[in-house]
């Protein structure tokens, strides 16, 4: 195993000088900090031990949770936000400062293995991961050190505590209702099929290249449900947001509304559904005698502007992460023993967004 005093030795330093570039020290130059971060990715060497040096001092006294995309959409999410009122819920955790880390998709092409590491450099006793992409090196370098790690909905991570959703079931659910309204031209808004800024019509090469767990397994119930009535792929309008935000949701729905050849719109989250709502009202659609919407999540908006929708325990599965978490650290679970996995079921709420389609028996 590839050890800091052969990273120091490939870079021409001494093992301290790597020791400074790994926890952001200043006492070595910018230049000299990117010679051994080299070597490291030459070496394939992922960091300091931080679980063999934290057993020297006991735990650091906190958790951190890592999530995809800026800070400040982060903070604003009502997704985030719900799971970390769960996690912070848990009486365990009272004591315990949690920290966000969030990963910049923007940055992840050229600095991943960097910016990874800021989860990874003795910050936290253990990780709660959600929503990221498939091939994220944040994953590999978490695994690399043996951190204690939950993930919350993807990406699925081999040996790891996993909490989540039947989300393909849940999806076949969304189209499924739509179809029993009589609607059969289907408009599907995904929020991001792989994060490299791509938005737009989604083909078929696009989805099965997708490294979003989530946004994928989606994708595929509603395609399910769809074939189900006999409705092909190509029949379906599916344009990808792009992002998970309201501006990203209000461009896809005008993609789909601009063409009025839908009258059923499925959403992948409430954020896309109520965007598609806001766009139709100023496209002069009404919803639901024009065009129906379907979203997934169940937000508190949800109910609030009468959206039919997936309800998913969101908080709930803060708590359960948080706990699965709290075993590991306590020893409650065995290293050897298999990983735990709790499934959540979900539920579909219907209000006032979807109605028979115009004609329908």
């Amino acid at each position: 195993m590839v050890s800091m005093k052969d990273v120091a030795k490939a870079a021409g330093v001494s093992q301290p000088a790597v020791s400074y570039a790994y926890n952001g020290s200043t006492k070595i130059s910018p230049a000299v900090r990117e010679q051994i971060f080299a070597a490291a990715d030459r070496l394939g060497y992922p960091g300091p031990n931080v679980r063999a040096r934290s057993l020297r001092s006991g735990r650091v006294g906190a958790i951190g949770l890592i999530v995809m995309d800026q800070l400040s959409y982060a903070c604003a999410d009502p997704w985030v936000m719900s799971l970390l009122q769960g996690i912070s819920s848990v009486n365990e955790l009272s004591n315990v400062a949690l920290t966000l880390f969030p990963m910049n998709n923007q940055r992840l092409a050229e600095d991943g293995r960097r910016e990874s590491n800021l989860a990874v450099q003795g910050l936290v006793d253990g990780l709660i991961i959600s929503t990221l992409p498939d091939d994220h090196p944040t994953v590999q370098a978490i695994v690399a050190q043996k951190i204690p790690l939950v993930v919350v909905d993807s990406p699925a991570v081999p040996h790891a505590h996993y909490v989540g959703i039947d989300d393909r079931a849940a999806a076949r659910e969304q189209v499924r209702h739509l179809l029993a309204l009589g609607h059969r031209r289907l408009g599907l808004i995904i929020e991001r099929l792989r994060p490299d800024g791509h938005r737009g019509l989604v083909d078929r090469k696009r989805f099965e290249q997708s490294n979003e767990m989530i946004a994928r397994e989606r994708l595929a119930g509603y395609i399910e449900a769809a074939g189900e009535a006999g409705i092909g792929f190509d029949e379906l309008q599916i344009v990808e947001a792009g992002g998970f935000d309201n501006a990203a949701g209000q461009y896809a729905a005008e993609m789909l509304l601009l063409k009025q050849e839908v009258t059923g719109v499925v959403a992948s989250s409430d954020v896309m559904a109520l965007a598609c709502m806001n766009a139709a009202s100023r496209l002069g659609l009404r919803v639901p005698e024009d065009i129906s919407v379907i979203g997934f999540d169940d937000i508190p908006a949800a109910a609030l502007q009468g959206l039919t929708t997936i309800r998913q325990p969101l908080v709930e599965k803060g708590v359960c992460a948080a706990r699965f978490l709290i075993d590991m650290l306590d020893g409650s679970t065995e290293a050897q023993s298999p990983p735990k996995r709790k499934i959540f079921s979900t539920q579909l709420v219907v209000r006032a967004s979807t109605a028979p389609a115009a004609g329908a028996a």
